[in-house]
């Protein structure tokens, strides 16, 4: 173990795990080895204060709700639901130039469309906001100016021509373009007369060498000696407006967050981070980077994809629980990594000890599956096939209003009938209203020819159809009427099993492919089939 890891286990072992809540590791533990995951340790230590366990899901909205940011809003949700704690949304709107109209009210509706709604939010509200950083500009105002007097931070009058000068001559020679902290050396002096003059000018802050590790709860001890190789940062922007490094450790302060879980491409900020949080004499939270979340080939998921934007999910017919379940399946964290987890599953069987560092690679094509699974758990549930019948009847109404000859098709029994049939071949309710199943709905269209071709028995079978269904009034099942039709089917002279089912499905549906028969028919009910065949029978009178 190198030596800086050594002295950070020692110092962990006497210091908070987690800030606000006053979580403290075990006298105890500081003789023995620290050789257990991080989140082991805070689990065993501060199990009795997880009332205090805040979390924030902090998305910018310069666009829209995408599934990688989905997915850190649920480990979120989930870690705080599995200690009893508080999950926050708060929106980084600082970079005004960047804004997207609608994408703030847009990242809400995706989090409750989801069923993952936070508890605090700029919607909701709470005892810690406002939770939009564009409402929090004095604070950061103030935090940025008590650094400057605290000499941990400096007014930077570069240009932004200078600053392009240095990025092209640190390519030109190969280098990795950082600021020269130039301004760092000013008199104070020269720094009042600048102010004075009005000359533009930002808020830089001071990185010193000496970096303390950090056990993050996934990745494990950490350290980067940033001001090895970055240029002193930007903290307040020239417009009043600060940088993320600034607003999110504020932020993350005054709203009394515990547990910051963030994407892993924030793991090498931390140690700034944590820089800036001494320099500012508070306790940090406890931070547990998440491993990205990519494509199945490896490659980055990218916003150039528009089906990754959960909007387009939701459009699409694609369940809520659908996507979490995806999501959390192609990862890791939890007890087991079985299909059909609902979001109280998922809160059960969540162990942060399971996350790895390996990114989470998530095959959508496999979505459709996982959809098929959620909706049919939904429509074998009373209330949320009440639901369901709901939705799928608005979307009959939208296919077919000017088609639908019986009203009967709008009734709850009868959707509920065919949700019950299709349960388990059906991935979304949108199938149901595609072409394939117009017949659902509508009265098919079918000419004499297209009959012909079939049979010339077709006045014979569908009299043996009206009879057959009059035997059976109401009672219709699969099973019993496939026999029904075998035996139908014999009572013909000269046509095949075959063709008298291609009739048969030929004037129910007007199609040559669908479900069984039988399925067709019961889902239609005896009168319905009776009207169709009806149909027949008068096409082939004389015949």
């Amino acid at each position: 173990m190198p030596p800086w890891v050594q002295q950070a286990s020692r110092k962990c072992l006497q210091h908070t795990l987690i800030s606000q809540g006053g979580f403290r590791c075990l006298t105890a533990a500081k003789k023995r080895r620290v050789d257990v995951h991080p989140y082991l340790a805070f689990s065993r230590s501060c199990s009795s204060f997880q009332s205090d366990v805040r979390v924030r899901f902090a998305p910018s909205p310069t666009g829209f709700l995408h599934l990688g940011g989905l997915r850190t809003a649920l480990y979120n949700y989930i870690f705080a639901k599995k200690h009893g704690g508080t999950f926050i949304l708060r929106l980084e709107d600082t970079d005004q130039s960047r804004l997207v109209q609608g994408a703030a009210d847009s990242i809400e509706d995706m989090l409750e469309w989801a069923g993952i709604p936070p508890d605090e939010s700029p919607r909701r509200g709470g005892p810690l906001g406002p939770y939009k950083q564009s409402q929090r500009l004095d604070l950061y105002s103030r935090t940025a100016q008590q650094l400057v007097e605290s000499q941990h931070a400096y007014y930077c009058f570069c240009s932004p021509q200078r600053l392009e000068l240095l990025k092209k001559e640190a390519l030109r020679v190969g280098q990795t373009p950082r600021y020269d902290n130039r301004c760092r050396h000013l008199q104070a002096e020269q720094v009042q007369e600048k102010l004075v003059q009005g000359q533009p000018h930002v808020i830089r802050f001071r990185l010193e060498e000496g970096v303390e590790a950090f056990q993050d709860l996934i990745f494990g001890w950490n350290r980067h000696e940033v001001a090895q190789v970055e240029g002193d940062p930007v903290v307040m922007k020239a417009d009043g407006f600060p940088t993320y490094h600034l607003a999110n450790i504020v932020d993350d302060h005054y709203m009394k967050i515990s547990h910051v879980l963030r994407g892993s491409e924030w793991l090498i900020s931390t140690s700034k981070h944590l820089l800036m949080y001494r320099a500012l004499g508070w306790q940090p939270p406890t931070f547990g980077h998440l491993p990205l979340l990519m494509n199945k080939d490896g490659s980055k998921l990218s916003k150039r994809q528009g089906d990754i934007f959960i909007e387009s999910f939701r459009r699409d017919g694609v369940l809520p629980e659908a996507l979490l379940d995806i999501t959390t399946n192609c990862g890791s964290g939890f007890t087991t990594n079985r299909m059909g987890r609902r979001i109280e599953e998922l809160i059960s069987e969540f162990n942060p000890a399971k996350i790895t560092t390996h990114s989470a690679l998530i095959d959508l094509e496999k979505l459709p599956v996982f959809n098929r699974i959620h909706l049919q758990k939904q429509i074998e549930n009373e209330e949320q096939c009440h639901l369901l019948v709901k939705d799928l009847r608005e979307q009959i109404l939208q296919a077919y209003t000017a088609e639908i000859q019986e009203r009967e098709v709008l009734h709850e029994d009868y959707i509920k009938r065919v949700l019950q049939l299709r349960k388990g071949h059906i991935t979304s309710l949108k199938e149901l209203v595609q072409p394939t199943y117009s017949y659902l709905w509508v009265r098919p269209s079918f000419s004499s020819q297209q009959v012909a071709a079939l049979t010339s028995e077709a006045h014979l079978i569908a009299s043996l159809v009206l009879k057959l269904m009059e035997e059976r009034e109401e009672k219709l099942s699969v099973e019993e009427l496939g026999k029904d039709l075998k035996m139908l089917a014999k009572k013909t002279k000269a046509t095949k099993y075959r063709d008298v089912m291609k009739l048969l499905r030929l004037t129910i549906s007007g199609l040559q492919q669908g479900p069984s028969v039988a399925e067709m028919m019961v889902s239609l009910s005896p009168a319905e089939v009776s009207h169709r065949f009806q149909k027949l029978l008068q096409l082939t009178d004389g015949c």
